[in-house]
Parts: structure tokens; C-alpha cells; sequence
């Protein structure tokens, strides 16, 4: 008997229509910015209020600083179970693999929607356009990179559902290898996303430019991989009516912790080192804004530190959306928010259109993971003494 299995169930249900229209409205929008071009305008405002003080917008902040994150939990999982060698984790791994497998792919396609000449998108193909020496090249072609590991790994996931047993047993052969550039790949462009918040030097405040920053990324995508792993068994549990797998998640839940803590500790030493401590209280607009962080960031530390609250699933849901908010929200202020661009006459908020359409990536990545999840044996195949039984009244659909 396979020790994994699919969730079955309807494709097509109110939450899976629900998600489609909203994938609609983002493709609308994705296919007037493709034809009429990236200040185009729509009955609903401009595709984008991006600008020249501001070339970065919620696009990019969501599909490569934000978006990679929440899918690391492969990543997580990798570490934890093949290079800590903690293998009762392992059930996690497929279902944490098929969300990375959508969140980076989605992330590597999207990212042409934030090209102002997305038709030249190859030219990070072509060696005679290298810069080895930015930055961003090393971040596109680590995640393009990594793209393609993710798709071998969950390849003989996809091959039992075909019945290729041998060609899922020759992947398996070298799934070492895979694991290991799965490891290095994520490490290299996670801290690499910091060091684009380095270079923009005196443009971010003080209270997020460190040189510190490439380990505090990696930190807190390490975080958000455990997070997202919490975040979808809770989610999986309720919508597709399967065993709770709170026994896996409070243990995690303790290794989230002390990554949480390492993390808060490295960023208060960071900062007290460069004599910032006093602005964490100027009262100002970013000085509320850092708070908010950490009050996220802590909230999971003092949730998973009771071994009571632990064994209560709620609480590690709580746990889990408290410490995805504040990452995505310390990569955002970065990028964003503590961001001041040359010149005060820059201003930006994302337009409908551009919300619309990071919307409908997110909703598109769900939905993938909701069809692919009943279709393909991702699910780890409980035994009747393996999980927690699932009691709770559940509501139709997913």
C-alpha cells in the first residue's frame, strides 16, 4: 500500500468557483497590460501606479520577496528532514513540496508581468546579457534554477498517479542530489533578497538597512516555511475532512519557535549595535509600523512556548497567520513602506488592478493546490493509530 494518497473529493465547488473568478479578473487585467502596456488604463484605473521613484510595486514585493517565501516550506521541510535527519516530518514533505512547486513557478512566470518590456524576458537566458556581478541576476537564476529542481522532485508524485513506476524509481535514485540543490538554491536567493534591500542603501531607513540583512531574510523564510506547513495541514484538515496532524505540528511548532527567537534576537543585537534603539520609539508612522512586526513575530513565540496551547489546533493556526503576516509585512516595509525613493514628489499605492491581479495569483495558487491535491497522492495515507481523528462539524465543500 502507498504510504501517500489523494485527497479525492469534487473539483468543482463554490470555493473552487469562488477562485476561478477571481483568477478571470486577474487575467483580464494581465492581458491589457500585456497588449497596451504597463501604464495602460482600465475602466477601473491605471493597470499600475508604479512610477519613477517607485519601480518596484506590490507585484514585485508579492510574487518574488513575498511569494517565495510563503512557498519555502519545502525548503523547511528539506532541512529539517534530510540534512537534520528528523524523518518523522516526512509525511509533511509532499503536500509542503506541491505548494513550493505553484508558489515559485507562479512567482517565475509573474515576474514577466512586472517587465516593462516583458518581451524581453529571454535575455535572462542568453549569457550575453549576464551580469554576474548584480544581484538580481543571481536571484533569477537561482529561483529559475530552482523551479526545475522542484518540478523533479514532485515529479514521481505525478508518476505514480500515471502508473510510470520506473521512472519514478530512476528520480528516486538520485533524489539526494535533488535535495541538496533543493537546499542550496533557496538559501542563495532567500539572503540574496536582502542584499537588494543593501544596495539601495540610504533610500530604507536605518531600522531596516543592515548590513545583517541576507540573514535575517533567510531567518525569516526559514520561519515562513515551517508557518505555511502549519498553515496548510490545519487548512487541509478542515476542507478536505482528513485526520488533524497535530502530534507532526506541535513539534514543529517548537522548532518554529526557536527560529523565531533566533531571529528577534539577531535583528534587537543588529540594531543595538548600530544605535537604533532609540528611533524603535520616535512615535512616528515607522517606528508603529515596526512594532506591528514584532508583535506578530512574537505572538507565535509565546503561543508555541505552552505545551497546553500547543496541542490545541486553533492555536497553531493562530500561530502559523500570525508569523506569515509578519514576515510578508517585514519584507513589504523593506521594500515598500521604509522605502523613500529620490525626490518627495514620489508617491505610491498599489491601483485596483494591480491588487486585483496579485489577488488572482494567490487565488490561482490555491486553486492549484486544491485540484492537484485531490487528483494526485500528495497526502500522507493515516493509519487508524497514526493522527488525530477529525470530529469537528466540517462545512460543504472545501
Amino acid at each position: 500500500m502507498s504510504k501517500y494518497e489523494s485527497a479525492g473529493g469534487k473539483l468543482i465547488t463554490p470555493v473552487t468557483l469562488f477562485l476561478g473568478a477571481l483568477v478571470a479578473i486577474a487575467a483580464y487585467f494581465v492581458l491589457v497590460r500585456f497588449i497596451y502596456g504597463i501604464g495602460a488604463q482600465t475602466p477601473f484605473g491605471a493597470v499600475t501606479n508604479l512610477n519613477d521613484g517607485y519601480s518596484w510595486g506590490i507585484w514585485v514585493v508579492y510574487d518574488v520577496v513575498i511569494g517565495t517565501g510563503l512557498a519555502c516550506g519545502g525548503y523547511a521541510l528539506a532541512l529539517l528532514v534530510y540534512v537534520f535527519n528528523r524523518g518523522e516530518y516526512h509525511p509533511l514533505v509532499r503536500p509542503a513540496l506541491l505548494a513550493s512547486v505553484f508558489g515559485y513557478t507562479l512567482g517565475g512566470v509573474a515576474v514577466m508581468v512586472d517587465l516593462g518590456r516583458w518581451w524581453n524576458f529571454w535575455h535572462i537566458l542568453s549569457p550575453g546579457y549576464a551580469n554576474p556581478n548584480s544581484v538580481m541576476f543571481e536571484v533569477a537564476v537561482c529561483i529559475a534554477l530552482y523551479i526545475h529542481v522542484l518540478w523533479f522532485e514532485f515529479s514521481p508524485t505525478m508518476f505514480e498517479r500515471w502508473g510510470w513506476k520506473n521512472a519514478a524509481r530512476r528520480v528516486n535514485k538520485v533524489m539526494w542530489v535533488l535535495v541538496a540543490l533543493g537546499c542550496l538554491f533557496p538559501m542563495m536567493h532567500q539572503s540574496s533578497l536582502g542584499s537588494l534591500l543593501i544596495v539601495m542603501g540610504a533610500k530604507v531607513d536605518p531600522r531596516w538597512h543592515t548590513m545583517l540583512l541576507p540573514a535575517l531574510f533567510l531567518l525569516s523564510a526559514i520561519s515562513m516555511g515551517f508557518a505555511v506547513v502549519m498553515f496548510e495541514a490545519t487548512l487541509s484538515a478542515e476542507g478536505f475532512r482528513r485526520p488533524r496532524e497535530t502530534p507532526m505540528l506541535k513539534k514543529l511548532a517548537v522548532v518554529l519557535a526557536g527560529v523565531l527567537a533566533a531571529y528577534l534576537a539577531l535583528r534587537f543585537a543588529d540594531l543595538a549595535w548600530r544605535g537604533q534603539i532609540g528611533d524603535l520609539f520616535k512615535g512616528d508612522f515607522l517606528a508603529g509600523m515596526f512594532w506591528l512586526e514584532i508583535a506578530l513575530f512574537a505572538l507565535p513565540i509565546a503561543l508555541f512556548s505552552s505545551s497546553s496551547l500547543r496541542e490545541s489546533p486553533r492555536a497553531l493556526f493562530i500561530g502559523s497567520v500570525s508569523m506569515l503576516l509578519a514576515a510578508s509585512l517585514y519584507r513589504i516595509d523593506g521594500f515598500l513602506v521604509a522605502l523613500t525613493p529620490n525626490g518627495d514628489e514620489f508617491h505610491y499605492f498599489p491601483s485596483v488592478p494591480e491588487l486585483m491581479v496579485t489577488i488572482g495569483m494567490i487565488a490561482f495558487e490555491v486553486l492549484a493546490y486544491i485540484v492537484l491535491a485531490r487528483v494526485l497522492p500528495v497526502m500522507h495515507a493515516h493509519e487508524a493509530h497514526d493522527a488525530v481523528p477529525h470530529t469537528a462539524p466540517v462545512p460543504a465543500g472545501d
